[in-house]
């Protein structure tokens, strides 16, 4: 096939009209065109008034190499087809995953493709118990903290905006988008340049992948808590579950999410090597959703998607500040997993049908933002930030808020945005919680990020608090090989272990810590 990229397509276009565009690139009749497949699909929306959509396509032709020699913008479709690693291989022990959000369920999907029956030990609930969990938080703030918005089948994503961009280059991004869109994702995440899922179809999808492990020999288990992990003359040796099981194993893929704050603390004390990293902190910002689509694509906003946006800032200072997993037609969920400690996340369903959108409001945080060599002073530094907005709140996972003009300290500019976060909240004081460095970034930020998104401070925009799980604040360390510079077979993966950044990026870091066993066990 052939690739053809700009290919440019007012508002409305249709698939007609995106054909003849291609046989014009091509020079060649749209009849000799036997099969066309979009391969990108991006909006842009710079000019308002010319606001169009721009195609990169693959088309099948007759003759590919008549159209080469005369068509220099021209291309082969590169291939991008997932290539498993050469040869067989055989472990002594099946390899164990521990936990089973992106990162260790596309470990152990790999593990399982390539024959090697892993088992995965998950602390949390299957997705249905999760939801069913998660709702009665929600709903009364009864906090289960093993089977919660973090812990359980499918991480923290499988209740957010499931947005599937991510930054970086790697082709086993294609091999997620295609295992997702075999569980039952929509086909245009594989060509979108903005994909998402939706926390609705998310739940869907988790289920069906894990039973996929399960039909190619690997086991998925529940509410199965890794408390220690065995090593022995400088290599894995298994590990043991808080109810006392041990379970053999000479490789062991930790893939614990960003928030598994008692396992960062049992690694620390068995003297696995742990880094600060940077990291950041601050709140969501909600305002009404048709504001955000007539800001972004003015008299066009009726023809469009709900609008999205992303904002940068660097402070005076020099401290960046800016907008992460802004969810259009969205919610502000309760998204502690800690008893005594308050906080927040975004979610939005695939439909992005609500009145508000939201996004993080982050301010950056470094190791001597908190003054410790401690590994973990970054896990502690978060934790104090959400027990100060749990008490601002009233002890019962009540979220504090507060209105843009207030958090400002100007005159009142109209009603506050309904807030979307419940069970409660509690308007008051979100200086009380930050330290002074974050509150001046966000107070000197918002203005500036009013000049480039018409309405971002608007006076009734409103804030909550804490929004601290963007990020991890630890690094498991890893070698060239993969594992921990601790035990030999000790597999650091994905988020949590400082190595991912997104839903894909912890997929794609899940999968070489696969491929990573799988050549390591070579017959």
């Amino acid at each position: 096939m052939l690739r053809i990229t700009e290919l440019k397509l007012p508002l409305g276009g249709t698939e007609e009209q995106l054909r003849k565009r291609a046989a014009r690139a091509l020079g060649i009749p749209k009849e000799e065109i036997l099969r066309l497949k979009i391969f990108r699909r991006s909006l842009d929306a710079r000019k308002k008034d010319q606001i169009h959509f721009v195609y990169v396509v693959d088309a099948e032709v007759a003759d590919e190499k008549k159209i080469l020699a005369k068509q220099k913008n021209i291309s082969v479709t590169p291939k991008l087809s997932y290539a498993f690693p050469a040869g067989e291989a055989e472990c002594h022990n099946r390899p164990v995953v521990i936990g089973f959000g992106p990162g260790g369920m596309f470990a152990a999907l790999l593990l399982a493709e390539m024959g090697l029956k892993p088992i995965v030990l998950e602390r949390g609930g299957d997705v249905e118990s999760r939801r069913k969990a998660v709702s009665l938080f929600w709903e009364k703030g009864t906090l289960d903290t093993e089977n919660n918005v973090q812990f359980g089948e499918g991480g923290a994503g499988t209740f957010s905006d499931g947005k599937l961009t991510t930054r970086i280059k790697d082709p086993r991004c294609r091999k997620v988008l295609e295992e997702f869109v075999e569980a039952g994702a929509p086909e245009e995440i594989l060509y979108d340049a903005k994909p998402h899922i939706g926390t609705d179809l998310l739940r869907g999808i988790v289920e069906k992948i894990r039973e996929k492990i399960r039909s190619l020999g690997g086991e998925v288990r529940f509410f199965a808590k890794v408390e220690d992990i065995l090593a022995e003359d400088g290599r894995v040796r298994g590990v043991v579950l808080a109810n006392g099981e041990e379970r053999l194993a000479d490789d062991v893929v930790l893939a614990i999410g960003h928030s598994a704050r008692d396992t960062f603390e049992m690694l620390y004390e068995k003297g696995v090597p742990l880094e600060q990293k940077p990291f950041a902190m601050g709140v969501r910002i909600e305002h009404p959703q048709k504001m955000i689509d007539a800001a972004q694509y003015g008299a066009a906003a009726e023809q469009l998607p709900p609008g999205e946006y992303r904002l940068t800032y660097t402070t005076k200072k020099g401290r960046g500040v800016y907008t992460f997993c802004m969810c259009p037609g969205g919610y502000v969920v309760a998204a502690a997993s800690e008893e005594g400690r308050l906080a927040v996340n975004g979610m939005s369903e695939y439909a992005r049908d609500g009145e508000n959108a939201n996004s993080a409001l982050l301010v950056q945080v470094f190791p001597e933002d908190f003054a410790s060599a401690h590994p973990l002073a970054g896990m502690y530094f978060q934790r104090e930030l959400e027990e100060k907005a749990f008490a601002l709140g009233g002890g019962d996972y009540t979220a504090p808020v507060q209105s843009v003009c207030s958090f400002l300290g100007i005159a009142e500019g109209g009603p506050m945005v309904p807030p979307t976060y419940s069970p409660k909240t509690k308007e008051d004081n979100l200086a009380e919680i930050f330290p002074d460095f974050m509150t001046e970034a966000m107070r000197e930020a918002i203005p500036e990020m009013g000049r480039k998104l018409k309405g971002f401070d608007r006076a009734g925009a409103v804030l909550t608090a804490v929004e601290s799980r963007s990020s991890s604040p630890v690094r498991i360390l890893r070698g060239e090989q993969g594992t921990s510079p601790w035990a030999m077979g000790l597999y650091p993966t994905g988020e949590g272990a400082g190595y991912a950044g997104g839903i894909v990026s912890a997929a794609v870091d899940g999968i070489l810590a696969a491929e990573k066993i799988f050549q390591r066990n070579l017959k």
